[in-house]
């Protein structure tokens, strides 16, 4: 598995999170603290039950603010942590590791938090051949480290950017004049390694996208008898259909039901609560 601290970008996320909260300085610390405030140890502590993830950006944080600090984790990225249970251990000077706790926090919390939610959708289909997708309704610059607590939560990922799948929007088919023509266009010029997906609001959508040989339709918006009837014509014809729009984890498992392919979810990475979890000293 690849290690995302060492990312390029996510290095540089790093960079601008301990440039902005150590900028200036930590003035508490030099104000209360001797020197490097002496040997402690601190555990991370889960304060309710979450799926650990982004323990490597964590311990990257605690390393660029002081190679000294030891880190020694008893949970693994992906595993389910009790209400009370200790994720890490830490131990070194107190001075850079209260540097480093904010920021450290930061990531680790909300890398879990959406691998906590993204749990939550997984479980919701269990037992069903329904497959939960993310968006790129990401934050800025953390694609690559929520679409990885994504995965870690049990979800999967949809495209990575616009350049890894074509994905014809209603705005695309609004421009070119019709469901049709924009899957025929895409037919014709795209690179033929790539599935022709569109978005489709209607079942006379629907048969313009199966007519235009589209591999997957996007069912944008619809009612769960909607996509029942949508689904069981697009399967009949080899389509395969995603569902989206308002979806709500009550909601899933009636889709899941329904026919739908894949169900995505845009706020697995967009609204996922950043999950409960403490630094705190022996």
């Amino acid at each position: 598995m690849i290690n995302l601290a060492r990312l390029p970008e996510v290095s540089q996320l790093i960079d601008l999170a301990l440039s902005e909260d150590l900028g200036r300085g930590d003035v508490t610390s030099a104000s209360v603290l001797d020197g490097d405030g002496g040997p402690v140890s601190a555990a991370l502590v889960a304060r309710a039950e979450l799926v650990v993830f982004g323990l490597e950006v964590a311990r990257a944080v605690l390393e660029r603010v002081d190679p000294r600090i030891g880190w020694t984790p008893l949970l693994g990225d992906g595993a389910v942590a009790p209400a009370g249970s200790i994720i890490a251990r830490l131990d070194g000077p107190a001075v850079p590791i209260l540097a480093a706790e904010r920021t450290a926090l930061n990531f680790l919390q909300r890398l879990s938090g959406v691998a906590t939610l993204s749990r939550q959708y997984a479980q919701a289909v269990a037992g069903t051949s329904t497959r939960v997708v993310d968006t790129r309704k990401t934050t800025p610059g953390w694609r690559a480290l929520e679409k990885a607590a994504v995965r870690a939560g049990g979800c999967h990922n949809h495209r990575a950017d616009l350049g890894s799948g074509i994905l014809i929007k209603d705005n695309h088919v609004a421009a070119c004049g019709g469901v049709g023509v924009a899957v025929a266009r895409a037919r014709e010029r795209a690179p033929h390694s790539l599935r022709i997906q569109v978005e489709v609001d209607s079942l006379e959508q629907l048969a313009q996208a199966i007519a235009a040989r589209a591999d997957l339709v996007l069912l944008d918006n619809m009612s769960v008898a909607e996509v029942e009837q949508a689904a069981r014509t697009a399967h009949a014809a080899g389509v395969l259909v995603e569902v989206s729009g308002g979806v709500t984890l009550e909601r899933v498992p009636a889709y899941a039901r329904a026919g739908a392919d894949y169900i995505s979810v845009g706020a697995l990475t967009h609204s996922a609560r950043a999950v409960d979890i403490a630094l705190d000293f022996a």
